[in-house]
């Protein structure tokens, strides 16, 4: 559901994602990256946090993530990232010198908890200046789902890939935005 039983939206708009990715941009280095992975990739903290450097594909240009939702471990999905996110994984984090260490190459890149994860992701939301029930980690994993499936027209199946969900019907719910997504679904109509 994109709504919570208040009628509250669970999800931030495109707009909401822009400003929270500048946001993420202007932050300390490491919490930049993580909120950045997290708003593009859409992945769950548990499983943004689980990244280690040797699941950064530069040749795919794309992040491996371990589906940690799933009921056995060792399901992945590569989702595709821009090219500037890898270069700032690079930049702080020595991605590719920590790929040729046998040891390196399998530890997490982000050291930090989860609590400390998502109270630095709820601070830069309040930096962003997006608040409300939706400015939360899952509002921007909800906000990509939203996006890629109204404004970006990619293929549902895709985006299941992406989100890592078992079931078609679970990310056909992202296609069922209402609100200012509806409204860009309708003027199609009209031009």
């Amino acid at each position: 559901m994109l709504y919570d039983q208040q009628g509250n939206r669970k999800y931030l708009t495109a707009d909401e994602r822009r400003v929270f990715m500048k946001a993420a941009e202007q932050a300390e280095p490491e919490i930049g990256t993580f909120c950045l992975t997290l708003a593009y990739t859409g992945a769950r903290i548990s499983e943004v946090l689980a990244l280690t450097p040797r699941r950064v594909d530069l040749s795919v240009r794309g992040v491996t993530i371990e589906s940690l939702k799933k009921r056995r471990a060792g399901v992945f999905r590569t989702v595709p990232v821009p090219e500037f996110l890898l270069q700032r994984l690079e930049d702080v984090h020595g991605i590719t010198e920590r790929q040729i260490d046998s040891i390196a190459c399998n530890q997490r890149i982000w050291t930090f908890g989860r609590t400390t994860a998502w109270t630095r992701v709820k601070e830069a939301m309040h930096e962003s200046g997006v608040v409300g029930a939706w400015a939360v980690p899952k509002g921007l994993r909800h906000g990509l789902g939203v996006e890629c499936a109204v404004e970006a027209s990619v293929p549902l199946n895709i985006l299941q890939r992406w989100l890592g969900h078992a079931r078609l019907e679970t990310t056909a719910i992202y296609a069922n935005a209402i609100g200012q997504e509806e409204r860009k679904l309708a003027s199609r109509l009209w031009h």
